[in-house]
């Protein structure tokens, strides 16, 4: 397709709503991603937590 402004670029012919809505909804879930392997990378880094972390106050 060739746009001769950027207002009809950006109109992406009548699909903007279902182009950029994709587009972003992709960003954002692949931004989660990444800070939830960065989370996940962390907590195996700092090794296993003690026992006493799991159990709850009235566990014995």
């Amino acid at each position: 397709m060739h746009w001769s402004s950027l207002g009809e670029f950006l109109a992406m012919g009548g699909y903007a709503v279902y182009v950029w809505g994709s587009l972003l909804m992709t960003a954002f879930l692949l931004g989660g991603e990444q800070l939830l392997l960065a989370r996940r990378r962390r907590a195996l880094l700092a090794g296993p937590r003690p026992v006493a972390e799991y159990r709850e106050a009235g566990d014995a």
